[in-house]
């Protein structure tokens, strides 16, 4: 089996938890500002002090309120300052935070809180609130539901006003590395969730020793900034803002995923993370508003030189006449892509799925490198990440220190290391299948490692597609290829058990906007375009090209056009954008068996 580690660079020591650098950089430099807090359109400062001041105010509320070391309290909520605030209260209270993600339904929730056997939820909405109480007959365990926009902190705050200090000291020094931190369900892309139980070392080591490794040019200095939007539900969100606690990085949040540009605009953030669906948007949109400006054309050559630029940077420099090119199109085009972004990132970090190559190179030659990492809810989110320098695109990079990665005779991902869950939360059987005798971590993912450690994700195992000729074909780089196409929204391959490999697309309703006008299209449905021959033939290119990069084989054959798009509200997405292939072969069957007709 090939191997690859890094060793530790930082080490935890056994008495720590999470909430300590909260109590303890308030007590070095509490005039310091930490997180900037979203007030209708203005971002308002605060301390460390004043962190930590509305931390334990909290918490003593959730002690007063008859949370126990060790209970659980649940947290269903968007991205938002108040989630930071919550997350630490509860584990100074020396309880476990279990994430619900904002858009979940009363089944989700049911099965959230009764398998975690949470003792309270916080609910941000009156809807999440409803969502709760749709099942709470079901829940006799839980004691609690506090909404935050009804005034829950303040309640909380007062009710605590009567625990002293030497109270909340015990409680919170009272959990170690070891101690249950939280449990993160996973999306569910398949069957229910699972919930992945994560210690406060799991958490610590992993961002003590991605801060100060990998990606310490992106926290470790003065005036750095992240602005987080992606659900803090997710374990990849979470762990970001756990680093920018630990380093001091300051903290903002934006609760609107699908249209977080003026947050950006107005805070104007160092580093950004997402998912490779928001880069692409992000990419399409500012090639559509060259197209309307009628400058498509100048903006076509200005990506080509860029994506140029970057892969002569990879491969040791560009040479004069490129250089001069890019500085060109840095005037015309880079430079407002850039100040779209708030005119100070430089670096973005990318997981989920696989950011197209294209992509990755285009970002880096317009001045924003953004880096792929991987890893997965069970390695409390990274396990390899890119690092500023050396960031080889189409990798998800090196391990991170601390851990070792290895790829067994199946290809299958194996990873080591303190950044390992301790199993899922009241299910041994999963774990066992999970973690095999020898301490190693199977990820289902499927991959390679080549000389200098660089790890590539190529598919997934369980969703590698057997045709009915005994070809194994792994679809997400198909579709990723596919779905880079500025007028589709998603596509999925199939062909398990089939002939042949074919695919269903969505058209992205946003991008269809401009392109309806510039074609003559005007008042045209998404079933009528799911038929129109130029849309077909812009399909059609973006197949072509997908079925260029893999062998006849496994190339797609034929592709349906969907007359509706699959999001996360129709249920056919996971919060993190993820298809769920189960529900869309069920939704869509007659579609796809029409293929094969």
């Amino acid at each position: 089996m090939r191997e690859y580690s890094v060793p530790v660079l930082v080490d935890v020591p056994s008495s720590a938890n999470l909430t300590d650098t909260v109590f303890q950089r308030a007590e070095r430099e509490p005039g310091t500002v930490s997180l900037r807090r979203k007030a209708g359109d203005d971002w308002i400062a605060v301390t460390a002090g004043e962190f930590r001041d509305q931390v334990a105010a909290v918490a003593k509320g959730l002690i007063a309120a008859g949370v126990g070391p060790g209970d659980r309290v649940a947290l269903m909520a968007r991205t938002r300052y108040e989630w930071a605030v919550i997350d630490y209260a509860v584990w100074a209270a020396g309880a476990v935070t279990v994430p619900i993600y904002e858009t979940s339904s009363s089944d989700q929730v049911k099965w959230i809180v009764s398998n975690s056997g949470a003792k309270a939820v916080f609910v941000e909405l009156s809807s999440h609130e409803e969502t709760v109480r749709e099942v709470l007959e079901e829940l006799p365990e839980l004691e609690n539901v506090w909404r935050i926009d009804d005034g829950a902190l303040d309640e909380l705050t007062a009710g605590g006003a009567e625990v002293s200090d030497e109270t909340l000291s015990e409680r919170r020094t009272g959990r170690g590395i070891a101690d249950l931190a939280t449990i993160v369900y996973t999306s569910g892309t398949t069957g229910r969730p699972k919930g992945c139980a994560l210690t406060h070392d799991n958490l610590l080591f992993t961002a003590r020793n991605v801060a100060r490794g990998p990606l310490e040019q992106l926290f470790v200095t003065e005036d750095k900034a992240v602005l987080l939007f992606l659900p803090l539900a997710h374990v990849f969100a979470r762990i970001i803002q756990v680093v920018a606690v630990e380093t001091g990085t300051v903290l903002g949040h934006s609760p609107n995923m699908k249209n977080v540009g003026p947050d950006l605009q107005t805070f104007r953030p160092t580093l950004l993370l997402g998912v490779p669906r928001v880069f692409e948007k992000v990419y399409n949109a500012a090639e559509q508003k060259a197209a309307a400006d009628g400058k498509g054309k100048i903006f076509h050559v200005a990506a080509d030189v860029s994506v140029a630029w970057s892969r002569a940077e990879s491969a040791g420099g560009a040479g004069l006449g490129l250089r001069l090119k890019h500085a060109l199109f840095d005037r015309l085009v880079y430079r407002r892509l850039r100040a779209a972004t708030g005119g100070r990132l430089w670096v973005a970090v990318s997981g989920g799925s696989a950011l197209g190559e294209r992509l990755g190179h285009f970002f880096r030659g317009a001045g924003i490198q953004i880096l792929e990492g991987w890893g997965l809810t069970e390695t409390s989110a990274p396990s390899a990440v890119n690092i500023p320098g050396a960031n080889k695109i189409g990798t998800v990079g090196k391990p991170f220190p601390g851990v070792t990665i290895g790829i067994g005779e199946d290809g299958e991902v194996l990873v080591k290391g303190r950044h390992v869950f301790d199993g899922y939360w009241n299910d041994e059987k999963a774990t066992a299948e999970a973690i095999d005798t020898d301490g190693w971590f199977h990820t289902g993912d499927i991959g390679e490692l080549d000389k200098d450690g660089y790890l590539s994700i190529t598919g997934r195992k369980k969703e590698l597609l057997v045709t009915a000729a005994g070809k194994n074909v792994a679809p997400a780089p198909l579709e990723d290829l596919i779905r880079a196409h500025p007028l589709i929204s998603q596509a999925m391959v199939v062909g398990d058990d089939r002939p042949f490999v074919a695919a269903v697309v969505t058209l992205d309703p946003e991008a269809l906007e401009q392109w309806k006008g510039a074609n003559g299209r005007a008042g045209a449905t998404l079933a009528d375009l799911s038929t129109d021959p130029a849309i077909l033939a812009e399909v059609q290119k973006a197949v072509d090209r997908a079925n260029a990069s893999v062998s006849k084989a496994e190339q797609i054959k034929k592709f349906a056009v969907l007359d509706i798009d699959i999001t996360e509200e129709s249920g056919h997405l996971t919060p993190t954008l993820k298809v769920k292939r189960n529900v869309v072969m069920r939704d869509f069957a007659k579609q796809v068996d029409s293929l094969y007709g």
